[in-house]
């Protein structure tokens, strides 16, 4: 599927447009989280917003209870609007501590699926098993998106910890390492127990992280959304993005919605003259 897609405003808004990167992007991904579309929501999705999502994980074990035949439909169908698409991370957690791995990584070729998340926010996956994990599933073919951060509240990495699992990671070939948020945007990551982002962490990880371009922020919600679009630029990746906020997230990269108008129209640089207010 080809990135060019013919606005529906043409040169009206076309100067506000020129920023945004198009598909096959390397950067300004928008990766959502599925939770249980079904084969026609999928159609409309391809149809409304396929040129907008780079990415569609199949959130945490959703996919197990889908019928096989069904899953690889669903898969194809979006593997054929250019999206890549893995199962959640918690799915592979579970294969590894269980002994299956190697099936894990053969049924999702089997599947069709185009890539994999590699995680740890809930079981402990020690540095060599995550190593094995992510070298496997390139052997197969797929595309790795990694994770770093802890689903538990209790148990967050520093900034430091995430950093140097990002850098390992990213020395070893994944495509992307994602800074968990859960699906709650709440207590985990960059965020603080109301879903505010924690300026000291982001600041913290922003210095330490060895490739911002292919880090994906989870941040599932839109206050979080803007406040990184405003710090970090319209071509922010972003991840954990419901469905059904793909054009609303799309007009608030370009400019097109009342947190990032004023910045678009006076070309200030991300975030400038100050961080945005929450």
């Amino acid at each position: 599927m080809s990135g060019r897609h013919d606005g529906a405003w043409g040169e009206a808004i076309g100067a506000l447009l020129g920023a945004r990167t198009e598909k096959p992007r390397a950067t300004g991904i928008t990766a959502i989280i599925d939770k249980g579309l079904g084969l026609r929501a999928v159609d409309d999705l391809a149809e409304t917003a396929g040129h907008l999502v780079d990415h569609v994980k199949l959130g945490f074990g959703s996919s197990a209870a889908l019928d096989g035949a069904l899953l690889a439909r669903k898969v194809a169908r979006l593997v054929e609007a250019g999206i890549v698409v893995y199962p959640g991370g918690t799915l592979l957690e579970a294969a590894w501590a269980t002994g299956h791995l190697a099936a894990f990584l053969r049924r999702a070729c089997e599947l069709g699926f185009t890539g994999v998340e590699v995680s740890d926010g809930t079981v402990d996956l020690p540095a060599a098993s995550r190593q094995e994990a992510i070298e496997r599933a390139l052997d197969a073919g797929l595309t790795v998106i990694s994770e770093v951060g802890r689903k538990d509240p209790r148990r967050q990495l520093t900034p430091a910890e995430m950093a140097d699992r990002a850098g390992a990671d990213l020395a070893l070939g994944v495509a992307f390492v994602t800074i968990e948020a859960r699906e709650s945007g709440r207590g985990t990551g960059i965020f603080d127990a109301t879903g505010h982002v924690d300026e000291g962490i982001l600041d913290a990880l922003l210095a330490a992280l060895p490739d911002r371009s292919r880090i994906l922020w989870e941040a599932p919600l839109h206050d979080q959304q803007a406040y990184l679009i405003l710090r970090l630029g319209a071509n922010v990746n972003l991840a954990n993005i419901a469905p059904g906020e793909v054009l609303a997230l799309e007009a608030l990269r370009r400019g097109l919605r009342f947190e990032t108008l004023r910045a678009a129209l006076q070309r200030e640089p991300a975030g400038a003259p100050g961080r945005p207010r929450r």
